[in-house]
C-alpha cells in the first residue's frame, strides 16, 4: 500500500510540473493537453491546476469556457547601478542576485553566475554608459533577467572598433565567438557561450535583434524599424534544466583539446538584402578569424545558392592555406552541396 501512495504521489508531482512548463504555451488547453499527455481525466488535472491556483503559482482569468491560466511571479528584483569605479560584477553576484534567485539547484545558479557576471560586466567595461538597470522575475517554471545600459550600444561598438561593414556584419563575428575590442583583457568567449546556456537568449541594441535558443544552432537576426539607444540583454532559463556549464563547453571543446576550439558560422548572415553569396570578398568575411579554430561547422541553413568563387575561397583557397582547420557544413540544401562537393573534388 504504502508503494502504491508513492506512485501515485510521484506522478501527481508529474502531472504538475508539466502544467507549470506547459501552461504559458497553452494558456486556453493545459487541462486537455495534460489529460491527453498523462491519460487521465480532465476533473483530475482540473484539480491539479485548481491546487496551483489555490498556492498562488497559477493565476486563473475568464469564465468556463473562455479561462485562460497562466504562472504568477513569484518573486520580481529589480535594481539601478551607476557605472562608478569600484563597480564590480562578484559583489552584486553576492550581494543582490544570489539571494534573489532563491534554492535553484546547483547546476541553474551556476549558469546564472556565469552568464550574469560576463553580461554585467561586459556592461562596466565595454559600454560608455553611466546606469546599468536589472530586472529579474521569478515562476515556478523558470527564471528570466533583462540587463540594460544607457551606452552606445554593443553592436555598433563592435562594428566602429573592428571597422566592420555594419551592425550585422558584428553579429557574424559574435556568433563565431572570441570576438573581442580589448583582447588584452577578454578572450572574447562570454557572449558566445551564455548565449548557448540559456533557453532563451536576446540583444536588444540599434536597429538589430539577436536571439538564440537553446538546442537551435542557428541564430537570429531581426533588423527592427526604430533605433534603441544603449543594449538589452534578456536570459530564461527553466529552473529544473539538467544543464550544466560543463555539457555546454563540451559542445565546442574537441575530444583533444580543452580550449575553445568548435564554432558554428551560420552562413545566412554573410548575405545583405537579396544578395546571393557569390563573390570572394563575402567569402572572405565569412572566413575572418575562423582560423583560430580547430573544427569550423558552417551552417548553410537559409541559404538557397552559392556561386564559384564564393565556394572556391572556403573550402579550397582557405583550406589549403589552413590544413589543420577542419571545414564542416551542414544544412546544405541539394544545390549548395554539389557545389562544395565540386569544389572539394577538384581540389583533390
Amino acid at each position: 500500500m504504502k508503494g502504491y501512495k508513492l506512485k501515485v504521489r510521484a506522478r501527481g508531482e508529474q502531472v504538475r510540473r508539466f502544467i507549470i512548463e506547459n501552461v504559458e504555451k497553452y494558456p486556453k488547453n493545459i487541462a486537455k493537453l495534460t489529460a491527453r499527455k498523462f491519460n487521465v481525466s480532465r476533473q483530475a488535472v482540473n484539480k491539479h491546476i485548481q491546487n496551483l491556483v489555490l498556492e498562488g503559482i497559477v493565476s486563473v482569468q475568464g469564465s468556463t469556457r473562455s479561462r485562460t491560466y497562466k504562472l504568477r511571479s513569484l518573486d520580481q528584483w529589480d535594481k539601478t547601478f551607476q557605472i562608478v569605479p569600484g563597480l564590480a560584477e562578484d559583489v552584486v553576484w553576492r550581494t543582490d542576485i544570489l539571494p534573489s534567485l532563491g534554492n535553484l539547484p546547483g547546476n541553474i545558479i551556476d549558469i546564472w553566475h556565469y552568464g550574469f557576471t560576463e553580461m554585467f560586466n561586459n556592461a562596466i567595461d565595454h559600454s560608455a554608459g553611466t546606469l546599468i538597470y536589472i530586472q529579474l522575475t521569478k515562476t515556478a517554471a523558470g527564471t528570466e533577467m533583462i540587463l540594460s545600459d544607457n551606452g552606445i550600444g554593443i553592436f555598433r561598438k563592435i562594428q566602429t572598433e573592428l571597422n566592420l561593414l555594419d551592425e550585422r556584419h558584428a553579429i557574424l563575428e559574435l556568433s563565431k565567438g572570441k570576438l573581442t575590442t580589448d583582447p588584452a583583457n577578454h578572450t572574447g568567449e562570454g557572449i558566445f557561450f551564455t548565449s548557448r546556456m540559456f533557453d532563451d537568449f536576446i540583444i536588444l541594441s540599434g536597429g538589430v535583434y539577436f536571439s538564440h535558443k537553446y538546442g537551435n544552432e542557428e541564430d537570429w537576426i531581426l533588423e527592427l524599424d526604430k533605433f534603441s539607444s544603449g543594449t538589452t540583454v534578456f536570459m530564461l532559463l527553466h529552473n529544473h534544466t539538467s544543464r550544466t556549464l560543463k555539457k555546454v563547453f563540451n559542445q565546442f571543446t574537441s575530444d583533444d583539446d580543452l580550449g575553445f576550439s568548435k564554432t558554428i558560422v551560420p552562413v545566412r548572415l554573410a548575405q545583405y538584402g537579396d544578395d546571393k553569396l557569390v563573390s570572394r570578398s563575402q567569402a572572405k568575411r565569412l572566413l575572418a578569424r575562423i582560423d583560430r579554430f580547430r573544427v569550423v561547422i558552417f551552417d548553410f541553413k537559409g541559404v538557397e545558392t552559392i556561386g564559384q568563387a564564393f565556394t572556391d575561397e572556403i573550402f579550397r583557397v582557405f583550406q589549403n592555406k589552413h590544413s589543420d582547420v577542419e571545414l564542416v557544413y551542414i544544412n546544405a540544401n541539394s544545390t549548395v552541396s554539389q557545389m562544395i562537393k565540386r569544389i572539394i573534388i577538384s581540389n583533390k
